[in-house]
């Protein structure tokens, strides 16, 4: 691991700096920097595992984000579509006035999966995502008694 240090700058909401802060005191940090770091480790790790997805795969991505910022529900809806052959589903809902939380169910190809997320998580207005993802030995449609109950359900 590289051992130089270097300094960099970022401009943050006052607020997400603040529960930034108190999440550091509450975790015991030693400084700032030290959290930073340790944020982007885990986010780098993150990306690496995102990376390794592939095969056939049942996932789930859920999102909360402004619905008042100009575009986002509407590019949102555009994405879905773009990657209706992987969407089983969908449900969403409205968390506060501005605020809402969607959860996305899909089943494909585990990169295609990773590209539709990877457009949902850079989009502007998009305060959180999430990816979980199983491989396809573990998915309804793979197991005989669960796909007969899925199949009947779905008629």
């Amino acid at each position: 691991m590289e051992k130089r240090l270097m300094r960099i700058g970022i401009s943050l909401p006052g607020e997400l700096l603040d529960k930034f802060d108190k999440a550091l005191v509450k975790r015991g940090y030693s400084s700032r920097s030290e959290g930073i770091r340790d944020a982007i480790r885990t986010y780098n790790q993150h990306y690496g595992w995102m990376q390794q997805i592939e095969g056939k795969r049942a996932a789930s991505i859920s999102i909360v984000y402004d619905c008042s910022k100009k575009g986002v529900t509407s590019t949102l809806a555009e994405i879905q579509h773009e990657y209706m052959d992987l969407i089983s589903s969908s449900v969403h809902f409205h968390m506060e006035e501005n605020f809402c939380f969607e959860v996305i169910i899909l089943e494909g190809d585990g990169e295609k999966i990773v590209e539709l997320a990877e457009k949902i998580l850079s989009l502007k207005g998009v305060k959180h995502a999430r990816l979980t993802t199983v491989p396809e030995e573990r998915t309804v449609s793979t197991i005989p008694e669960l796909k007969r109950l899925s199949d009947n359900y779905r008629g």
